[in-house]
């Protein structure tokens, strides 16, 4: 069995076709989904989703690449956060790619994601991208407390200072591309009992469907290459990423046997 900790089927390209979707999830024995909050006005449908189907979950979150996007405040992340559907923190984190200049509003938009995390003690979904230093200083001087570094795209030296913190690490498609040659080194690396797998869903579909949508039910594929990386059989990384996932978010009812 296999879990995709991290995917938006509220984008069109996915909610559009949810049975078709849902099928191919059931094709490649994934059993459950999170799907992630990254703004406002889209959390609604988030938990609609969440609510309407017993195998998809949700976050509530405002991700860090908008400077004017509407801002959650502590006390309303920690008020949506006690739904019984919504079983952690973000998307949240620090992003330098898309975003330049003075950061400091992106800096408090993050800290205020991680207090909400501490009071209520769900886990945070952390994005980081170009901005490593910054977002484990951050997590270190605000208490971060439990998560994952979702999409990990970082080197060895990141995975650890976040392992040491007490994070998950998560691995999408990325890693099953041919380019990505130091984050498959961080695949091997990073123990199993603190990965997750994921999709990111619509984006970044690994090998052998680069380029085209993805899907929660692609993140089969995601395991089959860490696995071959680790010289594992795929049942050994589905087996722990699965119970790491249900570990982390403790909230969600655990499938009998995991």
């Amino acid at each position: 069995m296999f879990v995709d900790s991290h995917c938006h089927l509220n984008f069109p390209d996915l909610v559009a076709r949810l049975p078709e979707v849902f099928a191919r999830m059931d094709e490649n024995a994934v059993s459950h989904a999170l799907v992630i909050g990254v703004s406002v006005p889209a959390f609604p449908q988030v938990l609609g989703l969440a609510e309407a189907h017993d195998r998809l979950y949700a976050t509530v979150g405002v991700h860090p690449d908008d400077q004017d996007a509407e801002e959650f405040s502590e006390a309303e992340l920690v008020a949506h956060a006690g739904h019984p559907k919504v079983v952690g923190i973000g998307e949240t984190g620090l992003d330098y790619h898309w975003c330049k200049g003075d950061l400091a509003w992106q800096h408090e938009r993050f800290r205020t994601h991680i207090r909400a995390s501490r009071a209520t003690g769900l886990p945070l979904i952390i994005h980081t991208r170009e901005s490593a230093e910054d977002t484990l200083r951050i997590m270190r001087e605000a208490g971060a407390e439990a998560g994952v570094m979702h999409c990990f795209t970082e080197n060895r030296d990141v995975a650890r200072a976040a392992l040491d913190l007490g994070f998950y690490i998560s691995f999408s498609g990325i890693v099953t591309f041919k380019n990505a040659v130091e984050l498959k080194e961080v695949a091997k690396m990073v123990p199993l009992d603190r990965m997750l797998i994921e999709t990111d869903s619509p984006y970044l579909a690994p090998v052998p469907f680069r380029g085209k949508t993805n899907e929660p039910g692609f993140v089969k594929h995601v395991a089959e290459h860490v696995a071959e990386l680790r010289g594992l059989p795929v049942e050994a990384v589905a087996e722990a990423t699965t119970r790491n996932f249900f570990d982390l978010f403790a909230k969600i009812p655990r499938p009998a046997g995991i």
